[in-house]
């Protein structure tokens, strides 16, 4: 069964759910470290604070690198050490962090793998050659395959000041099997030959069609190969043979697919009918990056295209497989898997995420049939969800209003934050509160106020796990009221946790909302069966305007057509008019 975990990719690959040497299949996009804050589904208006944040690009020291460290060292100390020589030169850097979080999460990834496994990280330039050590460390420099180089920028973007550098515009790929096990299937991936390139490629013709020159005799480097030397038609090969058994020449030479030149060496026709196409190097420009014009475009805003991830997988995976994404973002990877007939799992941190992956999955392929893990379906998991990992239970309800949750560290009193449309082209900023705690009072709703006072914000919504105090109604009642889409609604909202789980309604509309709106009614529209009009409707029609017609005058006795003659009147009406 197809699964979708919301949480820490890190808490789900160690919680037994995904089970040792399962998966086939592994590609993962992480955030690069580029220091970039991603925007998601649209920019507002109303500036940086008020925009929806996917994530922040930043991995830092403090997040938890230090117990990542320590865990990789009760793992193994092998790539321990790796990490430890890495650090001597980064220090307690940024990069360091993102590298002792990746090489934690690598060390579970390669549990996971079956022997015959691959695994594909996708990363920048700033960091991919010390990913590349800590893969080596991991999965051994012997299992390396590629580093494949994405051209993932047709139009890299200028600059009014003098540069000191070539502009930036492609990604790397590094694609390690696990073990020397590990399929690969090259003419799966195989681009096929333009008509320019078949007539290049295919530049001789005889009676049969056009051909190529190509060897039939093993080259020396081959080595000697005993069993592949024979006599045929007076010819016997050096040590090294032919390249097919007798059988098969045979019948090369009955297809006319044999020739012979001036100093009697044979050689072999290779037919453009037989040609599988051009195989796949290590540099990957043939596969555009998304556009705004993109149909599969969804807003998100590192976003790749379905392209690139079926090439992964058709290249290291065959139908049945399981291919597994634990940064699955907006979701490609689960939907080029399902296109091609394997199983997949996809774990991301961040709600929203798992909201525009069910989305896309609604809107692109329907009939999937998959289970979300990890979101409360009951009062009772939400509260359970709130007093265990309060930091995902903040994710979960943030997203469950339509906002995107702040993250940890200093919040300044905004767990979360809604962009919402209050007008045609004009949008809301919401400041969002989140208390999981059981013992909350008007305290903190005087806090919110005073927050979305300070940063200017439209309105505040407090999320808290039990029922509001009446002290707390009435200091939220105090805020004032604000005219939404939804109707007039206090400027302060409450919000439970039995709200969450029932569906809140706070009067807003958000992108995500207008985008599944649109696409819902899309969907009926394609469902709904083109109707004929009756007859009632169509006299009930405006009048169309007088329309020339060529090819005759119309005579004197001439009488206009009525406009119910055609088909709108019975029958038996019809014949009596015929008779009078």
């Amino acid at each position: 069964m197809n699964r979708l975990f919301f949480g820490d990719n890190l808490e789900w690959l160690r919680g037994g759910k995904i089970k040792d040497e399962s998966v086939d299949l592994v590609y993962l996009d992480p955030p690069f470290n580029s220091k970039a804050t991603y925007n998601i589904l649209y920019k507002s208006p109303v500036g940086a604070d008020a925009q929806k944040k996917a994530f922040e690009d930043t991995w830092r020291w403090e997040d938890g690198a230090e117990a990542a460290m320590e865990a990789v060292r009760r793992s193994d100390v092998a790539i321990f050490r790796v990490l430890q020589a890495l650090q001597g030169f980064l220090g307690q850097s940024d990069l360091m962090a993102y590298l002792a979080m990746m090489t934690v999460r690598l060390i579970e990834l390669k549990r996971v793998l079956k022997s015959t496994g691959s695994i594909y990280l996708h990363c920048d330039p700033t960091a991919s050659h010390y990913l590349k050590a800590v893969m080596d460390a991991i999965f051994g420099a012997a299992n390396f395959r590629n580093e494949i180089v994405w051209l993932r920028s047709r139009n890299p973007k200028g600059s009014q000041h003098s540069i000191k550098k070539f502009s930036p515009s492609t990604d790397t790929i590094l694609y390690y099997a696990r073990s020397s096990e590990a399929p690969f299937y090259d003419d799966a991936i195989r681009r096929p030959l333009s008509e320019e390139e078949l007539i290049e490629k295919y530049d001789r013709e005889d009676e049969h069609g056009r051909y190529a020159d190509g060897p039939i005799i093993c080259s020396a480097s081959m080595g000697p190969r005993p069993n592949l030397v024979y006599e045929y038609k007076g010819y016997t090969p050096p040590p090294y043979g032919w390249r097919v058994n007798i059988e098969k020449l045979r019948a090369i030479d009955a297809a006319g697919n044999l020739a012979w030149s001036k100093s009697g060496a044979p050689r072999r026709k290779l037919r453009p009918d037989q040609d599988k196409g051009a195989p796949v190097g290590s540099f990957w420009g043939d596969i555009p990056p998304l556009n705004s014009q993109a149909e599969e475009r969804i807003g998100y805003p590192t976003q790749k295209p379905l392209a690139l991830l079926e090439r992964i997988i058709l290249a290291s995976s065959k139908p049945g497989d399981v291919v597994l994404d634990p940064f699955c973002g907006c979701g490609t990877a689960v939907h080029a898997a399902e296109r091609l007939g394997r199983s997949w799992v996809g774990i991301d941190i961040t709600y929203l995420a798992i909201q525009v992956i069910e989305d896309r999955i609604k809107t692109w392929l329907p009939t999937t049939k998959y289970v979300v893990e990890g979101i409360p379906k009951d009062e009772f998991a939400a509260r359970k969800l709130a007093e265990l990992q309060p930091y995902t239970f903040q994710e979960w309800a943030v997203g469950r209003i339509g906002g995107q949750a702040k993250g940890r560290g200093p919040d300044k009193g905004i767990d979360g934050e809604i962009s919402f449309i209050s007008g045609p082209g004009r949008y809301g900023h919401a400041i969002v509160s989140v208390k999981g705690g059981r013992h909350v009072g008007p305290d903190a709703i005087r806090v919110l106020k005073s927050v979305v006072q300070r940063e200017g914000a439209d309105m505040g919504v407090f999320i808290c796990v039990n029922d509001p105090t009446p002290d707390m109604r009435t200091e939220a009642a105090l805020g004032g009221r604000i005219e939404l889409p939804g109707g007039e609604r206090p400027r302060i909202q409450i919000v439970t946790v039995k709200d969450l789980i029932t569906g809140p309604n706070l009067g807003i509309l958000t992108e995500l909302n207008t985008v599944r709106a649109t696409q819902e009614a899309r969907a009926v529209q394609r469902k709904r069966p083109a109707r004929k009009p009756t007859p009632e409707e169509l006299r009930r029609e405006p009048p169309l305007p007088p329309m020339p017609i060529t090819g005759g005058k119309p005579t004197r006795d001439q009488q206009p057509l009525p406009l119910d003659e055609p088909l709108l009147v019975n029958q038996v009406e019809k014949k009596a008019r015929r008779h009078r």
